[in-house]
């Protein structure tokens, strides 16, 4: 370990791979939301947080067991159409709490072209969040609805042992891995049309009541006329 009067330690989360304080610095004094997205082998969760004086508040939230849970995922949940699907699932319920633009949180992870957290930003892209990012970087519209998985079934036909041990996880929640794609399809068109429902109906503005004028009738005197007319009359 290095000594001598110049030394500074760094942070323990700096040690243990966890933050970057650079770059954090660098997206809490822009001010706005940042999409934190973190995964596993198996699941996946993405986050819109902002940053407080008090600490981090979560705005938003999804998780990829959520998928399998409530709209009836039968993938794995930590490929790329999950991790799109997931994007989508949290960049809904961040609109619905009114916020349209974040920023993106890589942390320590290394940007690959089409990787998992591109899918999930996908996702939040689609949902409507504005979110300054690469084209380039994003999956391609094949792969976010798993045709490349569809078509390795293709290549393991004439090898069934290692086709059941390689999909024996979607194959036991009955799904086949020939239908992945249409299967995202209908799971994506659940999780829009929930929200969908959810959102108000809409209220018509109500016009400003029109001022009307009194019409006095030809020939009418003025109230004072008519009061000092019953007065002489008295």
């Amino acid at each position: 370990m290095a000594t001598g009067p110049s030394y500074r330690v760094s942070f323990r989360r700096r040690r243990e791979g966890k933050t970057d304080y650079q770059m954090r610095k660098a997206l809490v004094t822009s001010r706005k939301p940042r999409l934190v997205v973190r995964g596993t082998l198996r699941h996946l969760s993405a986050q819109i947080v902002k940053a407080e004086t008090t600490g981090d508040r979560v705005i938003a939230a999804a998780h990829s067991r959520e998928l399998a849970k409530t709209y009836g995922w039968k993938g794995n949940c930590g490929n790329l159409p999950a991790a799109y699907l997931t994007g989508l699932l949290c960049g809904y319920r961040v609109v619905t709490k009114g916020l349209e633009e974040a920023v993106l949180d890589l942390g320590l992870q290394a940007p690959s072209k089409g990787a998992r957290v591109f899918a999930t930003l996908k996702g939040v892209l689609d949902a409507g969040v504005l979110i300054s990012h690469d084209k380039e970087k994003l999956p391609t519209e094949e792969r976010l609805s798993g045709q490349h998985i569809a078509d390795y079934t293709k290549v393991l036909s004439g090898n069934p042992d290692v086709y059941k041990k390689r999909f024996s996880e979607n194959l036991s929640k009955g799904l086949n891995p020939e239908q992945l794609p249409r299967h995202f399809s209908s799971v994506k068109e659940k999780i829009v049309s929930s929200f969908e429902r959810e959102k108000p109906p809409e209220v018509e503005e109500k016009k400003p009541p029109v001022e009307r004028k009194r019409v006095r009738k030809t020939g009418a005197k003025p109230r004072r006329a008519r009061k000092k007319q019953r007065e002489g009359e008295t």
